[in-house]
């Protein structure tokens, strides 16, 4: 379960992303990902997630679909409190999750709420 939590989950990378205290917060979080493409490294390879202006992500993994029980799922983001937030439609039960993000060299290392955390690179 915790590669489908990782596989699911999103953080980010970028060269001129403004930060405050070292963490992605409120706009400069939401134009960092609105429109680009995450790619999440887990241990059985990276996972590209598409985040939409529109607040809706889309995702597809050949690589982790006995985790997560499909190949592809959509789902919402927002911000809130200065923290990512999502929920797929199908992975992880459907139940919307946050997260800090804080820059660390060329990747970003994301904390989830429950404490599980990650790497991720961020694409255009």
């Amino acid at each position: 379960m915790r590669v489908v939590a990782c596989a699911v989950v999103l953080t980010l990378a970028g060269a001129g992303v403004c930060l405050a205290e070292d963490g992605l917060v409120g706009d400069t979080l939401r134009k960092v990902v609105a429109g680009k493409t995450v790619h999440l490294e887990t241990p059985l390879g990276s996972l590209p997630i598409n985040y939409k202006n529109n607040g809706t992500m889309q995702a597809s993994t050949i690589q982790l679909a006995a985790y997560t029980g499909s190949t592809r799922d959509r789902g919402t983001w927002w911000v809130v409190a200065d923290k990512l937030c999502q929920r797929w439609n199908n992975w992880l039960g459907g139940k919307s999750h946050c997260f800090t993000l804080r820059q660390q060299g060329e990747s970003v290392q994301w904390t989830r709420d429950d404490g599980l955390s990650g790497v991720a690179t961020i694409g255009r």
